[in-house]
């Protein structure tokens, strides 16, 4: 079963002018949820689904969904469901979302053009906000399908200016009914742009994921005395951001550490760092910072969150400093399911093309999904490995034969 890189291109190519940003170098979008180019984006998907025959509906946070029931498929029989999410992040590139929304339908393009006859229905999504940038903290959409949020909540999220979700879904026609239930599907795939280099280094043109990063988010703060940059001698210190800047030395050692003996995919970043009073002439009287901390596996997570507790523990007792910590929220690693990765690999195989194995270290729709029903997360390689970001760029060859392998193991189970 082939697929029309042509097509795909052209969908891609056209979702690429919705929020287009001038750039130097590169490609790039901006689509925040709610926006003119956010309904632009969803206008031309829905119309892309009607032209493939597909019975459309809009849930009551903006969740799109095509569905394909043709005459050998058991209306009532659980849908074999894919996607990804059309929003981007500010000056974002142009495949992150998109991918794996229009590789969905063209899967289900090449099975009619194939005069393949599923038994179960197939379903192409597009879940809202996924990249969390105006409102929530991402992965909006496929949390209301999961049953992770309701509808009432979502909906009353609001952006910085204090607007509500609910009235920018109202102001673009995307305030649908009822809500779309992940629980009910058969299985579930996304691909994706892999944002890595793996895939580019063993050129294989797809990366079946066994297992979603775990990711444990912690605040920080250290207290220590603000006074004169002038006046104040160095003895008499205690130094908030010298404290600071010791403590996100020791999560990267401890981190690095970790890496070495136990686990290749541990990470630990300090990516946000506030100072206070942040003043040239004035020593630092506190500093926040986060720490976001991830691996495939639980305990290694632990293993850096506790090192990050002895690190505030040796700063109070050496620099003389007052420091708190808290872990305002956590995901646990997420495992594919098997019978899908199984799907994926032997749609490879019969395609001729190589799959490898290999984990997500982001966060995807996939995560929530997997809580519910059986999902897989395939990958297509990203050029460098840069993602979000105008330079962000997957060959059209290559995200023609991820879709061949994503249009295989759809097939696969519908077919079953």
């Amino acid at each position: 079963m082939d697929v029309c890189t042509e097509r795909l291109q052209n969908d891609l190519e056209a979702n690429a002018e919705f929020g287009a940003v001038a750039v130097e170098r590169g490609r790039s979008r901006t689509v925040l949820t709610g926006t003119e180019a956010d309904r632009k984006a969803r206008d031309y998907f829905i119309s892309q689904l009607e032209a493939a025959d597909l019975a459309v509906r809009v849930d009551a946070v903006g969740n799109i969904v095509g569905r394909w029931c043709p005459e050998s498929a058991d209306p009532e029989a659980a849908p074999i469901a894919a996607g990804s999410h059309l929003d981007s992040v500010p000056r974002g590139g142009i495949f992150d979302g998109p991918l794996g929304v229009y590789a969905a339908l063209e899967a289900v393009r090449a099975m009619q053009d194939a005069g393949v006859s599923p038994t179960r229905p197939v379903e192409v999504v597009s879940f809202t906000e996924e990249e969390g940038q105006r409102f929530g903290g991402g992965l909006l959409g496929s949390a209301v399908a999961a049953g992770d949020y309701t509808v009432d909540e979502t909906l009353a999220l609001t952006d910085d200016d204090g607007v509500s979700l609910e009235t920018v879904l109202s102001e673009i026609g995307y305030l649908g009914e009822g809500v779309v239930d992940a629980s009910a599907w058969d299985a579930w795939f996304e691909l994706h742009i892999e944002q890595d280099t793996r895939l580019e280094a063993e050129a294989v043109s797809a990366g079946v994921v066994t297992t979603i990063t775990g990711i444990t988010r912690c605040t920080v703060e250290i207290l220590g005395e603000a006074n004169h940059a002038g006046a104040t001698l160095m003895g008499d210190r205690t130094d908030a951001l010298a404290a600071a800047s010791e403590f996100i030395l020791d999560i990267e050692a401890a981190t690095n550490e970790y890496v070495e003996r136990e686990s290749e995919t541990a990470v630990g970043t300090v990516g946000k760092l506030g100072v206070s009073p942040n003043a040239p002439n004035v020593i630092a009287g506190e500093t926040t910072l986060t720490v976001d901390v991830r691996d495939v596996a639980t305990e290694s997570m632990e293993h850096i969150v506790a090192a990050a507790k002895e690190s505030l523990a040796r700063l109070e007792n050496e620099r003389a400093v007052e420091t708190s910590f808290d872990r305002p929220w956590s995901r646990e690693p997420v495992p594919m399911a098997n019978r899908c990765r199984d799907a994926l690999h032997a749609a490879g195989e019969t395609a001729d093309i190589s799959t490898l194995d290999l984990h997500s270290g982001a966060a995807h729709d996939t995560m929530n999904v997997a809580a519910v029903t059986d999902a897989a997360l395939l990958f297509a390689p990203s050029q460098d490995g840069i993602s979000h970001s105008p330079r962000e760029w997957t060959d059209w060859e290559d995200c023609a034969a991820a879709t061949r392998v994503l249009a295989g193991a759809i097939a696969n189970l519908a077919c079953q």
